[in-house]
């Protein structure tokens, strides 16, 4: 049984990251977990000390949160009737990202699946602060859907890697899940920069090589610049999913903390999924 957590703040951006969700694992047995976390529109200290003032406006916002949270499942429920999905709802008085902490270690989650803004983002920025600060405390993989984007099976896999990371089948279960089911190919590219691969390195190319077995296709790209790259691989060959992995030796972190994100120019039209270390 896969569990996979679905936040949600009812914008049409989350509900295309779950429908994607849905259609990725629609030949899988899943537990969804459908969560809201909200906060009081106004939500001072008078309201944490009870003030007569704000009495009752947690129990408001509460149950509007709880009674999204039921239409949407029943919405869900009819439009796509998989006996193989079941749904769970969450609602809860949180910031976002700490409440999708807490969920995933609270309920064993496998992987978060959320959208790249909320009802409120800028168009010029790639990912809203909920999913940034997600993606970098999640102990579990998380795949980010653009806003818009139209669910594309996922028959090429784009897989930059450094090989600084020794990835096993256990770091590797839900990428390993979503290439099973839709027989994909992952194509895992090294940016070649004029420095060979240490021991270390070639170590865990091979043991890469062994975990995605005949399904990984192996690059070698020359290249200053690794942004550039995988922009370049992306026009070059249409790919459906990008794979990333979350550690110090990557360009992730400094990508997603940029302020403006246009002056790097990368771009990303389709799913990304992130795998922690």
């Amino acid at each position: 049984m896969t569990r996979i957590l679905l936040p949600t703040d009812f914008s049409k951006n989350s509900l295309t990251a779950i429908r994607y969700g849905l259609t990725l694992y629609k030949d899988i047995k899943c537990t969804f977990y459908l969560l809201n976390s909200y906060m009081p529109p106004v939500y001072h200290t008078e309201y944490l000390m009870g003030s007569p003032a704000q009495i009752g406006l947690g129990d408001i916002v509460q149950q509007n949160s709880q009674d999204n949270l039921e239409n949407l499942k029943e919405k869900l429920q009819k439009e796509f009737e998989n006996p193989l999905h079941t749904f769970i709802t969450h609602s809860a008085l949180n910031v976002l990202s700490s409440e999708v902490t807490r969920t995933v270690e609270a309920e064993g989650i496998d992987i978060v699946v959320m959208g790249t803004q909320g009802a409120t983002g800028a168009k010029e920025i790639l990912l809203g602060t909920n999913t940034v600060h997600i993606i970098k405390n999640a102990k579990c993989p998380v795949l980010v859907i653009p806003s818009g984007f139209e669910f594309e099976a996922p028959e090429q896999i784009l897989f930059p890697n450094d090989f600084e990371v020794s990835l096993d089948k256990k770091s590797l279960a839900q990428l390993l899940k979503i290439t099973n089911s839709h027989v994909s190919q992952v194509n895992v590219m090294h940016v070649y920069t004029g420095n060979d691969l240490t021991p270390v390195q070639e170590k865990n190319k091979q043991q890469l090589a062994k975990v995605l077995s005949e399904s990984g296709f192996f690059h070698e790209v020359s290249s200053n610049e690794t942004i550039a790259a995988i922009n370049e691989f992306q026009i070059k060959q249409k790919i459906n999913l990008l794979v990333m992995v979350q550690n110090k030796h990557t360009f992730l972190e400094r990508l997603f903390i940029e302020p403006v994100i246009k002056k790097i120019g990368f771009h990303v039209t389709v799913p990304f999924l992130v795998i922690p270390q």
